[in-house]
């Protein structure tokens, strides 16, 4: 996972409330593990329709996605994560989340980010102009320059500050878990087949 610092860019905006896993990638596409693949099925229903937001050419490419509350509700999925990343968001600034999928995002490396409603109104009104999240900071910086505050867990945060997904951080402590390895070793029997 690559470490997380400042995201800056253009704002995509998706004024839905109650967002669901299941529109950001719907089952038909959960067959794999890989967690490449899936941006190009994202929000794969809504976006047949020719009035979909995202499907405005002034969001291609932006880095940011502003939507409304209670973001990535119904089911674990962290499928739902890895297309919204795979598409090519690396933060999403909503009033809520839903606890799972924002705990599915910081493990891959996206950033959730929860600013007041009105805040977050002033990102999907004026999309796609540009806005800077810093998570070093832990900011975001409006199109009118307004700069709002928000919290994040300091575990989480070290976490993607380092780029430390849970691999990373199990290697983090292989002098801990060989030694403790070490001290457990037993003489058992043998299983070699005689």
């Amino acid at each position: 996972m690559k470490p997380v610092h400042t995201i800056a860019g253009p704002v995509a905006a998706l004024d839905r409330t109650n967002v669901d896993t299941d529109q950001i990638i719907p089952k038909q596409f959960l067959k794999r593990i890989e967690r490449t693949g899936y941006g190009e099925f994202l929000f794969y229903d809504w976006a047949k329709q020719p009035a979909f937001a995202l499907n405005r050419p002034e969001f291609k490419g932006a880095p940011i996605l502003a939507a409304g509350r209670n973001f990535g509700s119904g089911s674990s999925r962290e499928h739902a994560a890895w297309a919204l990343q795979d598409y090519g968001f690396e933060a999403v600034i909503a009033p809520s989340f839903s606890d799972i999928f924002q705990t599915n995002c910081t493990k891959v490396g996206l950033l959730p980010v929860v600013l007041e409603e009105d805040a977050v109104r002033e990102l999907l009104d004026r999309a796609p102009d540009a806005a800077t999240v810093d998570l070093e900071l832990q900011t975001v910086t409006l199109p009118s320059g307004r700069v709002e505050g928000f919290e994040i867990d300091p575990d989480v945060r070290e976490r993607l500050l380092n780029g430390w997904d849970e691999i990373a951080l199990t290697e983090l402590r292989m002098t801990d878990i060989e030694r403790y390895e070490h001290d457990r070793e037993r003489v058992g029997p043998s299983t070699v087949s005689l």
